[in-house]
């Protein structure tokens, strides 16, 4: 439903995305700020449905805070573990035996995580590709009305017009004034996350 409002505020066809925008090219019919779950995909059913698309994301790699340091690399760090697990206790009853107990390499075990968190988040970009969504690494903010201006991850700074633009920026832990983050009793959602 809101793909569909968006696309008909949007009079005139789609324009073929270039890889950089400069305030000279193009006005795009939606800038989404934001690379995570609900920006990705709003950015790829926008291009879907033929708008021009840029999408700003300020990390540099696609997927927000799940997939790049909370739910996809725990999950990865958790299934090794289930592995090690599996090997100490079920093997021999499926007739493979050890001859040593087995052992945990952690740096292998976060070669893996790396791995995984990797190739889903060159799977987004390969799919923003696949639609022409252009992807641009660096921390979006509004300059005027109809222009985002972005501090590109390079160095290089540009401004983006737009005719719409969507915040999907996620949201960050505040922390209140009489209650610190101690990092013991009260944690920041990524302080326990970064692996």
């Amino acid at each position: 439903m809101f793909a569909r409002r968006l696309l008909s505020a949007c009079k005139r066809p789609a324009v073929a995305s270039s890889r950089f925008m400069s305030a000279a090219a193009a006005e795009q019919d939606l800038v989404v700020i934001g690379g995570g779950p609900g920006g990705y995909v709003a950015a790829i059913k926008a291009a879907q449905l033929g708008m021009s698309v840029t999408c700003v994301e300020k990390r540099g790699t696609l997927g927000g805070t799940c997939l790049n340091v909370g739910c996809i690399p725990s999950k990865a760090l958790l299934n090794s573990s289930h592995k090690y697990e599996e090997a100490i206790k079920s093997f021999a009853g499926h007739g493979i035996i050890l001859d040593k107990a087995p052992r945990i390499d952690v740096a292998t075990m976060m070669k893996q995580k790396t791995t995984v968190v990797s190739g889903l988040t060159k799977g987004i970009e390969q799919l923003f590709k696949k639609n022409k969504v252009t992807y641009v690494k660096g921390a979006g903010r509004f300059e005027s009305p109809g222009v985002v201006a972005v501090d590109g991850l390079d160095g290089q700074k540009q401004l983006i017009k737009a005719k719409n633009v969507l915040i999907a920026t996620g949201s960050d832990a505040v922390e209140i004034p009489f209650m610190k983050f101690d990092e013991k009793g009260l944690c920041h959602r990524l302080a326990r996350c970064r692996c």
